[in-house]
């Protein structure tokens, strides 16, 4: 098994896109800028996507706008179209994150096209990144269980991975998007796609609505993954899914990886620090357990 793992931030995006509560552009930026000094390099920092299905993310622009320059930062913008891939090149994003769906229902539902649609829009948006000089990756929704359809066949993520990887991608993520995957399913399923895509890398992203998520996290490194992804707290959620709950929280997976002897790179402590700033933002007590129990072994 690997020695470390790379943690991609997602709170700035999934982590707030779901919340009724309005977090300002400046709430946003600050978050970005506590994520970058608890030391995560990857963030997920905005969705170019109708401000009118997730009005969240309308300041998507204003955030990249501001976002500061850093060359050791990757700054990830997600797009469902080639409409939203233009607007999120037109800033100053790095990569593209693009998203297909592993279902045809929720294919449907979610971007309006069928799931083999989904994959080539995806490659189409790969092409608009290689095209202005940036990357692309994609995340494979629904990938272990779909909302409307139930069960998805492990071969037929086999294949988007494999036509993804083909298609120009520089990652292909599994994403438990409803959060109904337990550990043994996630490391048959990453080990197969890792096996299919090599050299390419396996990210996934996972939700907690049914508490699998932690344990899920330490299946998919066990299995070769090479990047998870996390948001501040806990919070996190799909508009288009029902019953989506938050992601797994990023202080609490930091305290899993590092106490297992996997490096990620980041600060336990600012990380917790963040998540209770977070928290009074959003006015509430977040899902993420370190931040309010803290880590060990405790500080004399």
């Amino acid at each position: 098994m690997q020695r470390s793992v790379e943690i991609v931030e997602v709170g700035p995006r999934d982590g707030l896109q779901n919340e009724s509560l309005a977090v300002s552009t400046a709430d946003k930026l600050a978050l970005i800028e506590r994520a970058l000094g608890y030391g995560v390099r990857r963030i997920e920092v905005a969705s170019f996507v109708n401000p009118r299905r997730v009005p969240q993310m309308a300041d998507a622009e204003a955030v990249a706008a501001a976002l500061p320059d850093r060359d050791d930062v990757t700054w990830i913008g997600l797009v469902l179209n080639e409409r939203g891939a233009e607007r999120a090149l037109a800033t100053r994003i790095d990569q593209l994150g693009a998203v297909c769906v592993a279902t045809d229902t929720f294919a449907q539902r979610n971007q309006g096209q069928t799931s083999a649609e989904s994959v080539e829009v995806a490659i189409r948006i790969a092409d608009l990144a290689r095209t202005a000089g940036r990357t692309a990756q994609t995340t494979i929704a629904s990938a272990f269980g779909c909302p409307f359809e139930g069960e998805v066949d492990p071969d037929r993520i086999i294949a988007m991975a494999v036509a993804l990887a083909e298609g120009g991608m520089v990652e292909v993520a599994l994403a438990d998007t409803i959060g109904v995957a337990v550990p043994a399913q996630v490391s048959a399923l990453v080990a197969r796609v890792k096996a299919a895509i090599a050299p390419l890398p396996v990210r996934v992203h996972l939700h907690d609505t049914r508490n699998t998520g932690i344990a899920n996290v330490w299946a998919a490194v066990e299995a070769g993954a090479a990047t998870i992804d996390t948001a501040l707290g806990g919070l996190g959620g799909c508009p288009f899914a029902p019953g989506a709950a938050g992601n797994v929280a990023t202080e609490d997976a930091i305290y899993l990886l590092d106490r297992s002897g996997i490096t990620t790179g980041l600060d336990l402590a600012g990380a917790s620090a963040a998540s209770l700033w977070l928290s009074d933002i959003m006015g509430k007590s977040l899902p993420g357990r370190l931040a309010r129990t803290g880590g060990f072994p405790i500080a004399a």
